[in-house]
């Protein structure tokens, strides 16, 4: 009888703890510093967010990115890549976007804030694991000249359900997509012999995102000034990816109560649990600088029609949800 009380003892003792972590929340922000931008991944068992480190754009060199187990607990990688590695480089680092392929790495990024015939724009790094280093795989830029009037940043790419890998991308109120070739170093033209398309929708201005779900595909931007109260997220649901893409409604956006300038995000799913989260920067209550911008993360929720619900902020974030 002793040892059968000694193990429902410590049953119940496993039980709680087990509960005690699943109850434990993120808050938001979810990590300490001034990060904007992020790009939220999940490779194998591990959650990872690749962020802006949002500072004057003269001092905006280096990438750094942060893992989890559970949304809660986050380590930091620091300087997964710099100036050092990328040698065209000279200010304004952001924006990153990565996917896996082949078991290795691609981080797109943006850089130099260019204009029409600058060095600088859209770039591609690689890695043989998400906390790198990387390195970066072309020497120069991917995308650099203005087309369609596209400044070329904030790209983000797609995997689509038949293999074939887009890139959304584009500031200055523009959105183009085209299509990646195989190594990432250049493109496939569309049937029509076009490199890119202008997709750009409603009142577009940068950070595009796509995921789909139950067959749609949603389309999301970002919408406003970065350094003001008005900065949204707006998005859209097509049957393929190429659109047209109409917009739905707002579903981030600033509370007075919570946080301003609530945008530039990106959405991950747990497959195990089946929710969804949506990852964003906002500005904390009081900032004095528009670079005081810090990542957060909530629940992205659906109606029955499967349109995007409102997402309402918090400070408590989100509670533990492991991939396995």
């Amino acid at each position: 009888m002793r040892n059968t009380a000694k193990l429902f003892i410590l049953a119940v003792m496993a039980l709680t703890a087990v509960s005690c972590a699943l109850s434990r929340r993120s808050g938001n922000p979810i990590f300490e510093g001034w990060y904007a931008d992020p790009e939220a991944a999940i490779f194998g068992d591990t959650y990872w967010i690749y962020p802006t480190w949002s500072q004057k754009f003269k001092d905006q060199l280096h990438f750094d990115a942060f893992s989890s187990k559970d949304l809660v607990t986050w380590t930091k990688h620091e300087r997964i890549i710099d100036n050092k590695e990328i040698s065209w480089l000279t200010h304004a680092l952001w924006a990153p976007s990565i996917i896996e392929k082949g078991g290795k790495y691609y981080l797109m990024f943006s850089c130099n804030n260019v204009k029409q015939g600058e060095i600088g724009g859209i770039g591609v790094a690689v890695a043989d694991n998400p906390a790198g280093p990387f390195k970066d795989l072309l020497g120069k830029p991917l995308i650099q000249d203005i087309i369609n009037g596209a400044q070329p940043i904030d790209q983000f790419v797609f995997k689509d359900t038949d293999g074939t890998y887009y890139m959304y991308y584009g500031g200055w109120k523009h959105c183009n997509v085209c299509k990646l070739n195989d190594d990432f170093t250049g493109f496939v033209p569309f049937e029509d012999g076009k490199i890119f398309k202008e997709v750009t929708p409603g009142e577009y201005v940068e950070g595009p995102f796509m995921f789909i779900r139950n067959g749609k595909y949603y389309f999301m931007w970002s919408e406003g000034k970065w350094t003001k109260d008005n900065y949204r997220v707006q998005y859209a649901i097509a049957d393929g990816p190429l659109g047209p893409f109409e917009p739905r409604g707002v579903i981030l956006q600033t509370d007075k109560n919570i946080g301003t300038g609530a945008g530039h995000h990106s959405v991950i799913r747990n497959p195990r649990s089946g929710k969804y989260y949506i990852v964003y920067h906002r500005h904390p209550l009081g900032a004095t600088s528009g670079n005081d911008r810090r990542t957060c993360i909530d629940e992205l929720r659906f109606d029955k029609e499967g349109n995007i619900l409102p997402v309402k902020m918090t400070f408590e974030g989100v509670k533990a949800d492991p991939l396995k």
